[in-house]
């Protein structure tokens, strides 16, 4: 008689990426580590660059867009005098320039351009797809095609030293920013040119990297179990409390009413976690209003 697997471990894992590897390469390590198969990454990290990873397994897949819609925060260098078509260190160099003579108050004058709410257009070398297709490899087979700007919004564009070539740089950013246009764009308005030379990702949402573990760390499935956060503490969304009467509701996704939820609900539309009096989160939902008031549909369920 065949015997069955180890049962998925259920939870989220923070693992510090070194450079070198693929985001891919990292999830893969950790399928084999957890001998199991449901392991995704909510966000990817370049090849060059290193940090936080935020990586979900078994159920918490299920939690895996809420976690990459959140903020990210990068820290890393800024070389100004030349330019590459991938916008960093990897690329193709297209060209160089002389250095001005440049402080920390001119470039942080320059970044401040880039802040706020902007639209911005990703690089040659990236994953957007155009027409069906993935940037990279129109790059690869020497195309360069245009690309329509997105809207992002950079909330923190810190320069912290400069040291010419290079400026140490912190940014705080949404979904989708590349850092390595934002460096682009920056060499631009100066005159002389810019690439991201190197990019270590601190946090994401709440999530920071002091608290991750390095890949070589998580060898087995022991120690990726020791280390799993759970379900009930990793998003970030409102929470509605429920009493365990409505749990078999919750489990067959059935619309809730004010009257089989305790208290209040904080929001009037959106998605909110659907708990247990003692933490446990049983489910995602999504808070709708109708003729008879709020009522929640639950949609990622957690107790089946």
């Amino acid at each position: 008689m065949k015997r069955s697997g180890p049962c998925d471990l259920n939870g989220v894992l923070l693992v510090d990426k070194p450079a070198g590897i693929t985001s891919h390469d990292v999830v893969d390590c950790i399928r084999k580590a957890a001998e199991m198969r449901r392991v995704g990454h909510t966000g990817t990290l370049d090849p060059a660059a290193t940090g936080l990873l935020v990586l979900c397994l078994g159920k918490a897949t299920r939690l895996s867009e809420h976690l990459t819609g959140l903020d990210k925060g990068y820290e890393g260098a800024m070389r100004f005098g030349i330019v590459t078509d991938s916008y960093d260190q990897e690329g193709s160099v297209m060209e160089e320039a002389p250095v001005p003579d440049l402080s920390v108050r001119g470039i942080q004058e320059a970044c401040d351009g880039f802040t706020g709410d902007i639209m911005q257009v990703p690089p040659m070398v990236s994953a957007v797809k155009v027409g069906g297709e993935r940037l990279y490899k129109k790059a690869r087979q020497g195309e360069v095609v245009e690309r329509e700007p997105r809207p992002v919004t950079v909330r923190e564009f810190h320069v912290m030293e400069y040291t010419p070539p290079d400026a140490l740089i912190r940014v705080r950013c949404t979904r989708g920013t590349y850092v390595r246009s934002l460096c682009h764009d920056v060499g631009q308005v100066i005159g002389c040119g810019a690439i991201l030379a190197s990019l270590r990702r601190t946090f994401v949402g709440k999530h920071a990297v002091d608290d991750a573990l390095p890949l070589d760390a998580l060898q087995d499935r022991e120690e990726v179990e020791q280390h799993l956060l759970s379900i009930d503490d990793v998003v970030d969304l409102p929470e509605v409390l429920v009493p365990v009467s409505t749990c078999s509701a919750v489990a067959a996704g059935k619309a809730l009413r004010s009257r089989e939820w305790v208290g209040e609900c904080p929001v009037e539309q959106g998605w909110v976690q659907l708990k247990l009096q003692s933490g446990k989160l049983l489910a995602l939902g999504q808070v709708h209003v109708g003729s008879a008031g709020l009522w929640i549909h639950p949609k990622r369920v957690f107790t089946r």
